[in-house]
């Protein structure tokens, strides 16, 4: 029996859900929910039908599992607790401080109704977060550092449009190649903040807009670009979508530590990954832990659950003996 899907949003994480799931043969895509004119909305699998989000409570009998493909900033804080009363549900929430309440809240409704809740789901927090805690428990006196790309920022390109005179705008994010090295020769360096990373901004002004303005206005933003070395180039409209259209990223989880009885012998963890597209590669780890979820429920759990909660073993489609013979 398959797992049957269920997305809500159909932006880039929503469509990348779609393709991840046409790549595991134990799931099935029964519907997207859109805020939109569901008339409007195409998708490319031909089984599956789009329906406005206010269907959505109507179909909890036939969608195993809920990927919530909102944002962070406003949406999930209100879409994941409201649909985990009558899904299992999963989403990506990145709002790393806000972690504590947001799980709150989506434990009170998933455990009132019998539910399976995984949030926070994707790379970063995600994979970086597993890796952190494993490479925490290993080596408990240690160094802990993440650096992030190369790779296009959307939430800082989104700062950037909205800047009076950018018409478009890709922001990226490029670790500092001496401070990585540092971090990879075992030497610990104490890294600021400007010191880890530079922003390279491509932008597209408007016609007539003040260059010398738009410029000032990005390198002193509070809490996006005035802690970083921050290099500014104006484009054209057609240059950006021809070399800037994609949204690639990355980057690396690393822990320096030491053992022996004198901390005679020192050890770096890296982690690392590379991705040709941010949306897709999230979606990916998505479904994997959708999968997880419905197997979670099937043994009556309940409640909110983080990547640290679910068993390496509920995310893969393969049985226990044939990860015990081909991967372990």
């Amino acid at each position: 029996m398959s797992v049957r899907i269920g997305i809500l949003g159909y932006g880039n994480l929503g469509r990348g859900v779609e393709c991840a799931i046409k790549h595991n043969p134990d799931m099935e895509l029964v519907a997207v929910f859109t805020r939109r004119n569901p008339k409007d909305v195409t998708i490319l699998t031909e089984t599956a039908k789009v329906y406005s989000v206010n269907d959505a409570e109507k179909m909890k009998d036939q969608i195993d599992v809920l990927i919530i493909c909102g944002g962070s900033a406003t949406d999930l804080p209100i879409q994941t607790p409201k649909y985990a009363q009558w899904f299992n549900v999963i989403d990506s929430f990145d709002t790393h401080k806000r972690i504590p309440e947001h799980f709150a809240a989506v434990d009170k409704s998933a455990s009132e109704n019998g539910h399976v809740g995984i949030i926070s789901v994707g790379w970063d927090p995600g994979m970086f977060s597993l890796n952190r805690m494993y490479a925490n428990a290993i080596l408990p006196g240690g160094c802990d550092y993440t650096f992030w790309g190369k790779g296009v920022s959307q939430g800082h390109s989104d700062a950037i449009r909205r800047i009076e005179g950018v018409k478009d705008a890709r922001q990226y994010t490029i670790p500092v190649e001496a401070a990585l090295e540092s971090v990879r020769n075992g030497e610990n360096p104490q890294l600021s903040t400007r010191e880890k990373h530079t922003r390279e901004c491509f932008v597209v002004a408007k016609e007539g807009a003040d260059l010398a303005r738009i410029e000032r206005d990005i390198k002193t933003m509070p809490n996006y670009f005035d802690e970083y070395d921050t290099t500014v180039h104006f484009i054209s409209e057609e240059e950006l979508k021809k070399n800037h259209s994609g949204i690639p990223h990355g980057g690396f989880v690393i822990r320096t530590g030491k053992t022996g009885w004198n901390d005679e012998n020192s050890h770096v963890i890296e982690y690392s990954l590379k991705l040709d597209s941010n949306p897709e590669f999230t979606s990916s780890v998505l479904v994997a832990y959708a999968r997880a979820a419905y197997r979670m429920n099937q043994e009556g759990q309940k409640g909110c659950k983080t990547v640290f909660d679910v068993a390496p073993a509920y995310l893969s489609a393969m049985s226990g003996e044939e990860l015990r013979k081909h991967l372990l």
